[in-house]
């Protein structure tokens, strides 16, 4: 059975953030969808459009084998305050699923309250943010435990789907 990876996103992702894991996921032979707050066409901060394929609110936990949240800092930012896309990561991460986060993406799992003493990074304006919501802080590239992937900007994208591939195997 091929599994299915959701990509949370609306206005202002991280372009990069979003296309690449999306791209090295079809090429291992996995479905996304880009799961989004409205149905209307999105723009990436660097002007990439993009249509969602489902709305947030339609999502079904059980659907789906993980979650990826790009950054961007408008995209975590206007997700972080929709009470459907915390539900969402919640329950993903209840279940033991992939919870793949880049970036300022990082204030999605503050506000699910999924980091506290939780390893993880994130991009290092928010690192005060994730320390003080309870996250084991590490800089690097790319931190993994156990479900929750973290990883701080586009340059660390190769890392990142290195170790969302290698958990979804």
């Amino acid at each position: 059975m091929v599994k299915k990876i959701a990509i949370l996103a609306t206005d202002g992702f991280e372009d990069a953030e979003l296309l690449y894991p999306k791209i090295r996921l079809k090429e291992a032979g996995f479905i996304t969808e880009i799961i989004s707050l409205h149905r209307r066409e999105i723009k990436g901060k660097h002007g990439y459009p993009l249509k969602p394929d489902k709305l947030v609110r339609e999502a079904m936990v059980d659907d789906y084998d993980g979650v990826i949240i790009p950054g961007g800092t408008k995209n975590p930012d206007y997700l972080r305050r929709e009470k459907d896309v915390l539900d969402f990561v919640t329950k993903i991460n209840d279940q033991n699923k992939l919870v793949g986060a880049i970036c300022h993406a990082g204030w999605v799992l503050i506000s699910a309250k999924i980091i506290k003493g939780r390893k993880a990074t994130s991009y290092f304006a928010i690192k005060d943010d994730m320390v003080n919501a309870g996250a084991r802080f590490e800089d690097k590239s790319v931190v993994v435990d156990d479900n929750l992937i973290t990883s701080r900007t586009p340059d660390d994208l190769p890392d990142f789907m290195k170790e969302v591939l290698r958990f979804l195997q």
